[in-house]
């Protein structure tokens, strides 16, 4: 006989049992489109066996194996990677508003919900205070008033590296060393209206925090595979990442002090620090979006200039060409931001830089908020998602001897890189495309300018430029795996 408990809870029970079995057959409906093809998963690891070091490369070589779209499972994560341009269309654009959710990677030790109240890159979603971070940095520093109005200081923080590379004469430099201490000050004094770094000594104290935050977060990291183990953090990433961020913060702390001391809310704001204090940001707010702000914008911007010099280097007919027509355009003049529109085979040669090279080969992490349907595959909910935008600008199929570096190729084509070619997308596309885009795309040209303009460069021991060593390094950015040593000569 039923007993009255049983007969109350009877119309809960039957609820839950018909929502089970509703939500069953949805998600059979569903994933009636199958999965998109990858390589034989093993027993529990999954393809982690099958994964080499250089994943760009690894990725690109199974995109040819299975097709444009491959899903992977790395223990019980589950990664979908699109790698032609055909793929990086429906991911940015098609289907841009599901897959637009970030994937953070676990070594950030901030949870995903402080991540909310803070970040732009890191913004698990596109929420309001991500667009309201997004309109703020687009109005006051990346809005084409703002970009204008920066270039005095971007030219006299580009005249102070010449002024440096001009005392090593003689002597080899890591040039994307000299590059990321300049664009480094630029974005710092965009800030906080003063440098934070010394050309001239930069071993240690920020960029050296800021490289290992890169390499923890792009280290293989087991409590991604198995999130089981996350609480652990068993390779303790986590607790590194975090001492790295502590050590960062301390070394701006002492200028957000100082500046709420002094602060008015009515006086002028004199840069970006005043605009935060005057949108009423905390503390930590303030550090993460540096934090953001720094990393974004130097370490890839550097690299990218590293591999052009490189590429320039190697093809002695191109980096003729670019130098005649920087004597031609400007002479013996200082090199403006006005000047960069006027040198279409140089920005060419950036376009081509970035379409071999481009800094960030996978752009950042995307992560499906539900089931969503890409070239007739379901793309499982909570799937991390990656465009390989390396392999797609070495897509047989979509650009012409894609491997050699032939700078003629975007001589009057209408390409660009601000996320309309699917086929070129440095920067990404969509509501996540890089919110310092317009600051990249002025300041790259007019760096590689100012370096090939000022000064004849060579290898060290007359060493053959057309046997520079072209391998690559991965990471959130690609670099280089040798660090290009070149000696400058300034022109005369």
């Amino acid at each position: 006989m039923l007993n009255l408990p049983f007969l109350l809870f009877l119309p809960v029970i039957v609820f839950i049992v018909l929502n089970k079995l509703l939500s069953s057959l949805s998600s059979k409906h569903r994933l009636n489109l199958p999965l998109p093809p990858g390589p034989k998963p093993w027993p529990i690891l999954g393809n982690i066996p099958q994964i080499e070091r250089n994943l760009h490369i690894c990725m690109a070589n199974f995109a040819k194996a299975h097709g444009p779209l491959i899903l992977l499972r790395l223990g019980k994560q589950v990664v979908v990677v699109g790698s032609t341009p055909e793929a990086a269309t429906e991911i940015l654009k098609n289907h841009d508003r599901l897959l637009s959710s970030r994937f953070v990677v676990k070594a950030i030790p901030w949870e995903p919900r402080v991540l909310e109240r803070v970040a732009i890159v890191w913004n698990p979603h596109c929420n309001d205070q991500w667009k309201m971070f997004r309109a703020l940095c687009r109005t006051e520093l990346f809005s084409a008033k703002a970009i204008e109005s920066q270039a005095v200081l971007r030219e006299k923080k580009l005249a102070e590296m010449v002024e440096f590379l001009a005392m090593k004469q003689g002597q080899a430099v890591d040039v994307a060393e000299v590059v990321f201490g300049t664009i480094f000050n630029t974005i710092s004094n965009l800030i906080f209206s003063r440098d934070l770094l010394d050309l001239e000594h930069q071993g240690g104290g920020v960029k050296s925090l800021l490289w290992s935050m890169m390499e923890l977060a792009t280290s293989p990291n087991i409590a991604e595979f198995y999130p089981i183990l996350a609480p652990l953090d068993p390779q303790g990433l986590k607790r590194k990442m975090s001492k790295c961020l502590e050590e960062m913060f301390g070394v701006w702390e002492i200028y957000i002090k100082q500046r709420r001391q002094t602060y008015e809310k009515d006086a002028p704001k004199t840069d970006f620090l005043d605009v935060f204090l005057s949108n009423g940001f905390d503390d930590h707010q303030i550090n993460w979006l540096v934090v953001e702000l720094l990393s974004a914008g130097t370490d890839t911007s550097s690299t990218a200039v590293e591999w052009a010099m490189a590429e320039l280097l190697k093809n002695k007919e191109a980096m003729k060409r670019v130098s005649e027509e920087l004597d031609r355009e400007i002479n013996k003049s200082p090199i403006k931001e006005c000047h960069v529109a006027q040198l279409p085979y140089l920005n060419a040669c950036v376009k081509e830089t970035l379409r071999l090279h481009p800094p960030a080969p996978f752009l950042i992490p995307r992560r499906a908020t539900e089931d969503c349907e890409v070239m007739n595959y379901t793309v499982p909910k909570d799937s991390q998602v990656l465009v390989n935008v390396w392999a797609i600008g070495r897509d047989p199929s979509a650009w012409e001897d894609p491997l050699s570096f032939k700078p003629e190729r975007f001589l009057g084509s209408s390409f660009d890189v601000k996320g309309h070619d699917f086929e070129l997308l440095p920067f990404g596309s969509g509501r996540r495309v890089c919110p310092g885009l317009a600051m990249a795309t002025r300041q790259l040209p007019l760096i590689l300018a100012s370096l090939i303009h000022c000064f004849d460069w060579s290898l060290p021991n007359g060493e053959d430029p057309a046997k520079l060593d072209m391998t690559e390094k991965f990471g959130i950015t690609l670099q280089k795996q040798h660090p290009l040593l070149i000696v400058p000569k300034p022109k005369p």
